[in-house]
């Protein structure tokens, strides 16, 4: 499996970004911007929340695992792949949603900030980029404690191809 890496995200976080500050002037301008969800941050944070309580588990399992305590529980494989595809996952729709928010926010921020709704939608927009990054470094941890370790030995050369 390939370690997802925060450049990725960062380039969909600003792509998202871009493309809805670009929406959101075109949509306000054709008729009324849709309101950023009130939930929308405090589902963000409730991932966030769920990926780093899965982190820390499976990092103390590890460690009981390695120090050989008595009754350790260790941590399966397809367990430990299946919360790394999960923290990918969810890496990847938050820089997706965090952008998408992060770009109706700035319109708000810059556009219209006399109307007291307009501030309370960039308010949550703002919210919402903050759980997003909080996903971001949950899965990013996530990704970490799962990881195998190095291999202490060089990987043997390449046989030389016999003519």
């Amino acid at each position: 499996m390939r370690e997802l890496r925060i450049r990725t995200l960062a380039g969909i976080f600003a792509l998202a970004l871009v493309l809805s500050w670009a929406g959101a002037r075109m949509w306000d301008a054709l008729g009324t911007l849709p309101a950023v969800p009130v939930a929308a941050p405090i589902v963000l944070a409730v991932i966030a929340t769920v990926l780093t309580a899965t982190a820390l588990s499976i990092r103390a399992r590890l460690r009981a695992q390695r120090e050989r305590r008595p009754g350790a529980k260790g941590v399966e494989p397809m367990m430990a792949a299946r919360a790394v595809v999960l923290g990918q996952a969810s890496a990847l729709v938050a820089a997706l949603a965090a952008g998408a928010y992060g770009g109706a926010g700035v319109y708000l921020l810059f556009g219209a900030m006399d109307v007291p709704a307009r501030r309370d939608q960039a308010v949550y927009a703002g919210l919402s980029v903050l759980a997003g990054a909080a996903v971001v470094v949950a899965a990013v941890f996530l990704q970490r404690v799962c990881r195998l370790p190095e291999d202490d030995e060089e990987p043997p050369p390449p046989a030389a191809a016999a003519a």
